[in-house]
């Protein structure tokens, strides 16, 4: 065992070099703040279902909730906000922050790890009294 050394992280895409990263996190964030964009301006409202949304009928929840539980409405609610995500202004929304998300992933896993940590020095411990 190795004590008081804490272990330097491995870089997962080799030994890119800083100026490499900064190409490759530039050309992400261009790509997909710009696609973002594209979206937002390109995509027309989304128009609401003409027979109503179904989670805005409390009949409708009361049978979801009868039929499973507290979990099936909160399951249903949850699909909907998904499913929500993935139309309209708010798909451009969501791919900013998954726009965002990859690029500090591919930060974090591209940079060379630092130098490796010496050894951790323990503070002497005090003589108490006797």
């Amino acid at each position: 065992m190795n004590h008081g050394v804490v272990p330097s992280r491995p870089a997962v895409f080799g030994r890119l070099s800083r100026q490499t990263v900064n190409r490759v996190t530039v050309l992400l964030l261009a790509a997909g703040l710009g696609g973002a964009l594209l979206l937002a301006l390109l995509l027309p409202p989304e128009e609401p279902n003409p027979l109503g949304d179904p989670m805005d009928s409390s009949k409708y929840l009361h049978d979801l909730k009868a039929i499973g539980g507290e979990a099936n409405v909160l399951s249903a609610q949850f699909q909907d906000w998904f499913a929500g995500l993935w139309h309209g202004p708010a798909l451009a929304r969501t791919v900013v922050v998954l726009t965002l998300a990859v690029t500090l992933a591919f930060r974090f896993l591209a940079m060379p790890p630092g130098p490796a940590a010496g050894p951790v020095r323990e503070k002497p411990s005090e003589p108490g009294p006797n």
